[in-house]
């Protein structure tokens, strides 16, 4: 049996690496919760929605994001691995033209 919960929470305006990390802990997100058994309580329903979001908490960081992506630079010709690069990239309000993030994987 399937459940789709949608959480909503504000996403702060200014833009530094603290806020980096609480705009990608505090995402809107629809979560699809599959349950094999058919009988459902609220309370568990409940629980394991607060598990997931502080699996998500503890994955999306600055530091994991860093570790997933990396900067592309057309204007430099470079292509940054290091979170400070990547953090001031993203804080100076989203990237500059020519600047993309490639994920690793």
């Amino acid at each position: 049996m399937g459940y789709s919960i949608k959480t909503t929470v504000g996403v702060p305006q200014k833009k530094d690496s603290q806020d980096i990390e609480q705009t990608m802990k505090k995402q809107t997100r629809d979560l699809l919760l599959l349950r094999k058994d058919g009988c459902y309580d609220d309370h568990t329903i409940e629980r394991e929605v607060e598990s997931i979001g502080r699996i998500l908490q503890n994955v999306e960081t600055i530091s994991s994001l860093c570790i997933a992506f990396e900067l592309i630079d057309l204007n430099r010709f470079k292509i940054y691995h290091d979170q400070l690069s990547i953090g001031k990239a993203m804080r100076h309000g989203g990237l500059k033209p020519f600047q993309f993030l490639n994920n690793r994987n």
